[in-house]
């Protein structure tokens, strides 16, 4: 009697908040003041949820950080509903910023799909959000942040959706995520100017000492020469990856012979996760929320923003390791199936980066293009081109013997292709290759019931992912979402989308409000998905039907891609007013406004013999830049330049700049420069316009006049990365200035550092980096 009067009470004070709140979207103030409404009420067929977001601080790692918490929880709690029900959620902002949550993978109005700006309102500080939706399919889906970086501080939950008639069986929701107790922004800001203090960290510098003692000294040389910074398969080095919030977690309720169904999410914000069990074979049964054929494999390997369902079985007695470990393979996370004496999976080992660099420096041509191969298709993960860097496939025999090239490289079958990971046969895999791991692959996905699409007029886009790591820069055939315009289409079009991935990075590629066929050789049985993993050099088709109204997001995943700008906007045409936006015009400008930010950077040197600095804000496209040399007196000379310009090209090899140089040396009048004007460094103040362009070997060609009609040819590049920590710089100039210098990388932040200048002479001290 007493649970069935608390339920009752339960229900009672979820119909009146209900009846307050009108039964509509809308706002109300000040949620910290109100009284926290029950996490969850069932009204007949209404699912009722009420998700407090509020700032908190974590210690996952032995210091206290700020993160943000969905109901007082890291990850946010997971939402359960039945296909059928409509779903009632009221998000109550309690922090000092405004928010948002997108409902990722779910077919629902756009005004409810949950991105700032384009499709829902902000949910703004102190204030209520409802989201109100039919739940018009099942499967494993889930919810997070989609306004600046929050996601990565915290925001993310689980979404599932079970059948109308689903029978109970052994079933586990397992969401993944990665952390960083840096401030993603940060994060963000670092990422832009391109340092390689995470590379550091994970121990992936590919500097010269260690090529030497590898044996591939030509293969960085040619890497470089290639203008190639070190080879990476992730960008961020984090400090945590989690299984539902906890590095290693604890499943004890299963026993043996349990079959249990994983209801797995990726909610990393950058981390791909290799997923495999130590009692066994991996039964895939689901994608995305979509079932398809039962597949067999022995691992998988699964994509940021991506959900699988799949059965393991408990073999006997014991607790049996789920292992995740992230791409790069720097740590893991594990889920522990069953009580009893642990039987853990065999860990992935460290990868053989040079020997990607060696593959990545064959498909690479000297302006930044991926080369495809004559008489090679790739598609749908089925050729996986990082298996070179994988010594449980190839071996870990020594880089004389493992010779991975792509000669002769036969075409393959890429529709159905080969399971196994051995498809790539005709490399040079080193004596040690097993051939007995099964991989899962697109290719192998099989969706249970016809998908075609009905007939319709189709849209044929073509969508080339392009971008650089140098200035970290993601687009789509070369311009950002700020860049392009919005991608007309029309209700009733079947609308196909070729793309091709021109960079070297993986992207997991997410379209909102609408499923996709993945065209990978199953005919009418092709899987439907929303976020479709491609790989360097892959050419994947997709399809979908155009049902919806309104303007919705399609976008890489990797949360630091998105907002630097690789994306699309699909837009309906003749869809009524979004009552969500009250001005577009203003809001549409909030989006653009992610990859137009400006990020800063600055590197002041506190040396013996004066100080160096530079100093910049950029984008994109544009960059601010303020320069100074300060001797120790007017002998040795003070300079300062401040430049704007612009980079030009896909790649951003050429900039163009203009500014103002200001220069003040006591020296000899009529000391020449080596094109035989009379130098004018002893007092030079006088604008200035010029080009710069990265050569081979990633030196910087610098080509200036100024406006008494001096000349001033350059040449230099900086941080050469001699071992992990020592960097080395060198410069050049036609005004017969030169300088060298090392930098030993301390932290993030300082240096210790010495250089020898024409101007300044020899110091040594302390240089820190912003």
């Amino acid at each position: 009697m007493k649970i069935r009067f608390l339920i009752i009470i339960n229900v009672l004070w979820s119909a009146v908040a209900f009846a307050q709140h009108g039964g509509m979207a809308m706002k109300m103030g000040d949620a910290s003041s109100q009284k926290r409404l029950p996490f969850f009420t069932k009204i007949g067929k209404r699912d009722i949820y009420h998700l407090y977001i509020a700032d908190t601080t974590v210690n996952y790692t032995g210091k206290q950080r700020p993160a943000m918490a969905i109901n007082g929880s890291i990850p946010a709690p997971t939402l359960t509903f039945t296909e059928g029900d409509t779903a009632e959620i009221y998000v109550h902002n309690q922090m000092m910023m405004e928010t948002s949550i997108h409902w990722h993978g779910l077919i629902l109005p756009n005004r409810y799909d949950g991105v700032s700006y384009l499709t829902t309102s902000p949910v703004k500080a102190g204030e209520t959000h409802l989201y109100k939706f039919p739940l018009v399919q099942n499967g494993t889906y889930w919810y997070h942040s989609h306004t600046m970086t929050q996601q990565q501080s915290g925001m993310y939950g689980a979404f599932i959706i079970h059948k109308k008639e689903e029978v109970a069986k052994p079933n586990y929701t397992l969401l993944l995520s990665d952390w960083i107790d840096e401030n993603p922004e940060q994060v963000q800001r670092s990422l832009h100017n391109a340092t390689d203090w995470y590379g550091i960290r994970k121990g992936s510098t590919q500097n010269y000492l260690e090529a030497v003692k590898e044996g591939h000294f030509k293969t960085k040389v040619t890497n470089e020469w290639k203008r190639m910074m070190a080879m990476d398969v992730s960008d961020v080095a984090y400090d945590r990856f989690f299984s539902n919030g906890k590095v290693e977690n604890q499943a004890s309720q299963f026993k043996a012979g349990d079959k249990v169904r994983l209801h797995i999410v990726n909610g990393g914000s950058s981390t791909y996760f290799w997923l495999k069990y130590a009692g066994g074979k991996i039964t895939v049964v689901a994608n995305d929320g979509e079932d398809v054929q039962p597949v067999e494999v022995d691992r998988l390997i699964i994509a940021v923003a991506e959900t699988y369902d799949v059965v393991v079985t408990i073999p006997k007695n014991g607790s049996y390791e789920f292992l995740a470990t992230p791409e790069d393979r720097t740590k893991y996370t594990s889920l522990w199936l069953g009580s009893g004496e642990k039987h853990a999976a065999a860990r992935l080992p460290k990868l053989k980066y040079f020997e990607g660099m060696k593959m990545m420096n064959g498909m690479m041509a000297m302006n930044g293009d991926m080369k495809e191969m004559d008489g090679m298709v790739m598609n749908n993960q089925v050729m996986d081109m990082n298996t070179v860097m994988y010594p449980e496939i190839t071996g870990d025999a020594k880089p004389n013997s493992s010779t991975a090239t792509m000669k002769n490289m036969p075409g393959m079958d890429m529709g159905g292709g080969s399971s196994k990971d051995k498809g790539m046969a005709s490399m040079d895999m080193g004596s040690n290759s097993s051939t007995d791991i099964v991989t899962l692959n697109y290719g192998m996905l099989k969706a249970t019931k016809p998908t075609t699409l009905p007939n319709g007029p189709t849209k044929l886009l073509r969508f080339d992912l392009t971008g650089n790591m140098n200035r970290y820069v993601w687009t789509i055939n070369n311009k950002t979402v700020s860049e392009a315009d919005k991608i007309l289409i029309k209700q009733g079009e079947n609308v196909r989308i070729i793309l091709y991935n021109n960079t070297m990075m993986r992207h997991p590629m997410h379209l909102h409000g609408h499923y996709f066929r993945v065209l990978n050789g199953q005919g009418e049985y092709a899987p439907l998905k929303n976020t479709l993993d491609i790989m360097p050099m892959e050419r994947d088709t997709i399809e979908f039907r155009a049902t919806e109204s309104g303007d919705w997001f399609f976008h890489c995943h990797i949360l630091y891609h998105m907002m630097s700008g690789m994306g699309r906007i699909f837009s309906y045409e003749n869809s009524p007013p979004n009552p969500e936006i009250a001005d577009p015009a203003q809001a549409i400008k909030k989006i653009y406004a992610d990859d137009q930010h400006f990020y800063a950077t600055a590197k002041l040197g506190l040396e013996s013999n004066g100080s160096d600095a530079t100093a910049s804000i950029a984008n994109t496209r544009w960059k601010i830049s303020t320069l100074w040399h300060l001797g120790l007196n007017d002998t040795k000379g003070y300079e300062s330049e401040t430049m704007v310009g612009r980079y030009f090209g896909q790649m951003q090899w050429l900039y163009a700049y203009g500014g103002f140089d200001y220069h003040y040396k006591r020296e000899p009048i009529g000391e020449k420069n080596l094109f035989g004007q009379v130098s004018n460094k002893n007092n030079r103040h006088t604008v200035v316009a010029g080009v710069a362009y990265t050569l081979p070997m990633l030196f910087v060609a610098d080509a200036r006049i100024d406006g008494n009609g001096k000349l001033r040819f350059q040449l230099g590049r900086d941080d050469i990365p001699l071992t992990s920590r020592l960097r080395f710089t060198v410069m050049g100039n036609t005004d017969k200035e030169y300088a060298v210098g090392f930098r030993y990388i301390m932290t993030k932040y300082f240096s210790l550092s010495t250089h020898y200048d024409s101007d300044m002479g020899l110091g040594g001290g302390l240089t820190l980096t912003y």
